[in-house]
């Protein structure tokens, strides 16, 4: 296959999982763009339960739809044509070029790889086309080299595809110069050859006192540094990629206390989709709480939201192991509000059928029985970008629906939602309750401050979601430009690798 050799390209992998690679992606997106490039951002193998819908109905990992926000391109399924998405502890939907393509536990999945490959490498150069510069991110580390044989993510693209390699490392954790050493010392020499230098990431304090730590890794490696960068307080700000965020404790938010709105949303173990509570906790007077497993749903919660899930009777069946469907009953005795969104629509009805084994065994599960629908998961997959009206506030809405199966019944008499002109969800008869499919309405400023009213003492005006992420985005471009040799790195993305 012929690539595009014209087109500058430039490839961040870690020495390790969550060093930061998509968020610095994502500040060097903006950082070129806002200096006149036509930037894509592309990774050829992701691994999410956190997805968005393009204009065209696929999907790409999230963290790609935020980069690709940073380089201000429309979303495309090239920019992740290979997207996992965990269903169990073994196997995985997937993903390909925007559309499901099967599933595959993870045994089976590596004899797949030479034919992902072609695709990849084939979504690579579309992009490549119409771009000034590609900005590739990895997946895991390159170092994990039980994992190199038919590798698609990290050197086994990198190689394919001849691109040269920054090496990025997160000194937060400790070991840092192991990583990159060691990193380097287990690489196969002509991947060495494909390594232009490094990064430091997350750095606190004052960076001279890692000089002499620059001068070790370079002596070991012979590799340049192209930066330290200090800890970047807003990282926050921005929606977090996967669901490492929510076990860290990093998407709990405390309210101001101006009238605090305590959300209370249930850790499911194949939370998907969580991208839905990125604007909640941009809000100044909402606390939400991420409830672990094993712990009880907070009795002073306004509100419960059940979340979206990749494996909805699993996630309900761990649901009642939590003992959370008596909370949630003892909620509603006080008189809280439930909202489900996606699978947590359907966990709350009476029924969840999927007799096709979509996301697990074939059967089917008795649902909380709070709302008069049942479910049968089928496919084809819905993936739509998609406009509405909030039929409780008259509120117009945008989100987007990504999911499988359909849910009937009398409850959806009194619709939540209306979605293209069509109705969706419901609502219960006591109000306190209700469900939709529609992903990503909270993002939408109008819809979340008319949500969010019923809850304060008169009305509040709300945060404007969109600013944020976009404020956010510029000031990590900024710090990406004072602690990193950005003109570097973009000659080594011009020179490519011969």
């Amino acid at each position: 296959m012929a690539h595009a050799p014209h087109c500058p390209a430039l490839m961040l992998q870690g020495t390790g999982s969550d060093v930061g690679k998509s968020l610095l992606v994502a500040g060097l997106a903006r950082a070129y763009t806002r200096r006149g490039l036509r930037v894509a951002p592309f990774k050829p193998q992701n691994m999410s339960n956190n997805a968005a819908v393009t204009p065209d109905g696929g999907e790409i990992g999230r963290a790609q739809a935020l980069q690709a926000l940073a380089a201000r391109q429309p979303l495309s399924v090239h920019m992740n044509p290979i997207l996992l998405k965990p269903q169990s502890d073994y196997g995985s939907q997937i993903i390909v070029q925007g559309q499901v393509f099967g599933t595959a536990r993870a045994r089976d999945y590596y004899g797949l790889k030479s034919t992902l490959l072609p695709k990849a490498l084939e979504s690579f150069d579309i992009l490549a086309r119409d771009v000034d510069l590609v900005l590739v991110e990895g997946a895991g580390s390159p170092a994990e080299i039980n994992l190199r044989a038919g590798d698609i993510a990290n050197m086994g693209f990198a190689e394919a595809a001849d691109l040269p390699v920054i090496l990025v490392a997160d000194i937060d954790r400790g070991g840092v110069i192991a990583s990159v050493v060691g990193t380097y010392l287990v690489l196969e020499p002509s991947e060495q050859a494909r390594l232009g230098g490094y990064l430091i990431n997350k750095f606190r304090g004052d960076v001279s006192l890692f000089d002499d730590g620059l001068t070790a890794i370079t002596d070991r490696t012979g590799l340049p540094s192209f930066g330290v960068l200090t800890w970047f307080p807003d990282a926050h700000l921005l929606p977090a990629e996967d669901a490492v965020a929510m076990d860290r404790g990093a998407m709990a938010t405390q309210g101001n206390g101006v009238a605090p709105i305590k959300i209370a949303v249930p850790r499911l173990g194949r939370i998907a989709n969580f991208d839905d509570l990125d604007p909640l906790r941009a809000e100044p007077d909402v606390t939400l709480v991420i409830v672990s497993p094993g712990q009880a749903l907070p009795g002073d919660a306004d509100l419960v939201l059940i979340p979206g899930s990749k494996a909805t009777i699993a996630d309900l069946q761990e649901f009642r192991r939590n003992g959370w469907d008596v909370d949630l009953s003892a909620h509603l005795r006080r008189g809280g509000s439930v909202l489900g969104l996606c699978a947590g629509y359907q966990m709350l009805g009476k029924r969840i059928a999927d007799p096709e084994g979509i996301e697990g065994p074939p059967g089917s599960i008795e649902g909380l029985g709070h709302l008069d629908v049942e479910t049968v998961l089928k496919g084809p997959k819905r993936l739509v970008q998609a406009m509405g009206l909030d039929l409780t506030t008259g509120a117009a809405i945008h989100g987007y629906e990504m999911h499988m199966g359909k849910t009937d019944g009398p409850g959806c008499a009194v619709p939540m939602v209306e979605i293209d002109g069509k109705p969706d969800g419901a609502i219960a008869a006591s109000g306190q309750i209700a469900g939709c499919y529609l992903h990503g309405i909270f993002a939408d400023d109008t819809f979340r401050n008319a949500y969010l009213n019923r809850f304060r003492d008169g009305r509040v005006q709300t945060t404007a979601y969109d600013a944020i992420v976009e404020r956010t985005l510029d000031r990590l471009a900024d710090h990406m430009e004072t602690h990193c040799d950005l003109d570097a790195m973009l000659a080594l993305a011009k020179g490519r690798v011969v």
